[in-house]
């Protein structure tokens, strides 16, 4: 072999280890990246879970009325756990949702003539007789069996 050979094969060797450690210490950007994305996708989960155990004590201490409460839960559960959210005990909330989607809010809300709020109102309280008893037995259900339990913080 030249010496020729002899330098071209080391040049060639030093360029494949150097690709290598940086094929690496990019490997080690991706996957520190995706640890931290799934740590902040599990942050985000446990805040939402805390929010949830919120308004569901909320619904069941009167704290909370139910339509908003119950629309506000349908929410986050869409956001925290999608399977959850579709389970069948939650439907109530789904429905509650749909029943007052058309409904406006905030600025729209209080533009509204009184007549048409109070036909909205009118339609708040026959969907709370209808469903306060199956929101309030799925805010349970969610408190006690379905949501992970909230940790305490020493």
């Amino acid at each position: 072999m030249s010496t020729l050979s002899l330098l071209l094969l080391l040049a060639s060797g030093l360029l494949v280890l150097a690709l290598g450690i940086y094929a690496v210490h990019l490997w080690r950007r991706v996957w520190a990246k995706e640890k931290a994305q799934t740590e902040a996708l599990n942050a985000q989960r446990v805040r939402l879970a805390g929010d949830l155990h919120i308004l569901a004590n909320s619904l069941l201490d009167g704290q909370l009325p139910l339509i908003e409460g119950a629309i506000r839960i349908k929410v986050l559960l869409d956001n925290c756990d999608s399977a959850l959210s579709q389970h069948p005990r939650c439907a109530v909330f789904h429905q509650l949702f749909a029943a007052t989607a058309d409904v406006p809010t905030h600025a729209d809300w209080k533009a509204l003539e009184k007549s048409v709020r109070r036909q909205h109102e009118q339609r708040f309280s026959e969907l709370e007789l209808q469903h306060k008893a199956a929101a309030r037995a799925t805010a349970r259900w969610l408190l006690d069996e379905a949501l992970p339990p909230l940790r305490q913080s020493a």
